[in-house]
């Protein structure tokens, strides 16, 4: 199995195990996703596994159709993530909790069957299976903080977090294009794992610009999950406070 891969099934492994010791009034608890319970979280993860599944096998045209009813463009990625849930909401939780072991599990399959480097279309644009695979750990990783902080249960950082930093590392072009911003020159990682080794991420060409700290609150950063001014991170260089205020982990 692909170390991306690995790595994701890990992550859907422990937001499993967090949901099956789950009372039905742990469902209903409140996360940090405005709005959004325990119940709404779940259903939004099997969205998305559905519509990553769909672009794994060339149909994600016609699942997001399906998911939105056809009610057609909406303003933002955003948008169509709420109206998806919102199209869905209040179904059971052990029928929410079958979809989601459901989806995981064929996501694992199809990406294990095919070559990671094939392009597929994901909501970003066409990429590489492998970093949709990535994007899978990153907003299921992400997803699991929010569930277990709403039920209050706090969870270890484990070493998929490498993954997950290094896509926030190479995303960052994407990042600041969409902001409709201009970055300087390269930019580096010199972060801390969870268990104290150094996770460097550097480019080939002298980084114009350095990011120090550790690698799970560079992550938090990237999901929008804390503010950098709460965190250890630092930065040095001409784009050092636009690198954390734009670097992120999802479409």
């Amino acid at each position: 199995m692909d170390e991306v891969v690995a790595a994701l099934a890990a992550q859907q492994n422990e937001l499993s195990e967090l949901l099956g010791s789950l009372a039905d009034s742990g469902w209903r608890s409140p996360t940090r996703c405005e709005g959004w319970d325990v119940a709404d979280v779940v259903l939004h993860l099997a969205q998305t596994n559905e519509m990553a599944i769909a672009s794994a096998t060339g149909r994600f045209a016609a699942v997001v159709a399906e998911l939105t009813q056809g009610r057609g463009p909406v303003g933002s990625i955003d948008d169509g993530a709420s109206l998806m849930v919102e199209l869905e909401r209040g179904k059971p939780p052990a029928e929410l909790l079958a979809r989601w072991a459901e989806g995981a599990a064929r996501l694992l399959d199809e990406l294990n069957a095919m070559d990671l480097s094939t392009r597929v279309t994901w909501v970003a644009g066409d990429l590489s299976a492998r970093t949709l695979a990535t994007t899978r750990l990153a907003e299921t990783w992400i997803h699991t903080g929010d569930v277990a902080g709403a039920v209050g249960v706090t969870l270890a950082p484990t070493d998929g977090l490498w993954q997950i930093a290094r896509l926030a590392w190479r995303t960052l072009p994407y990042a600041f294009s969409s902001a409709g911003r201009a970055m300087t020159g390269p930019v580096a990682f010199r972060l801390i794992a969870p268990g104290g080794e150094p996770w460097d991420f550097v480019p080939d060409e002298p980084a114009a610009t350095t990011i120090s700290g550790p690698a799970v609150e560079l992550c938090a950063v990237a999901a929008r999950r804390v503010d950098p001014s709460a965190t250890a991170l630092r930065g040095e260089g001409p784009d050092a406070d636009d690198v954390l205020a734009l670097v992120r982990t999802y479409a």
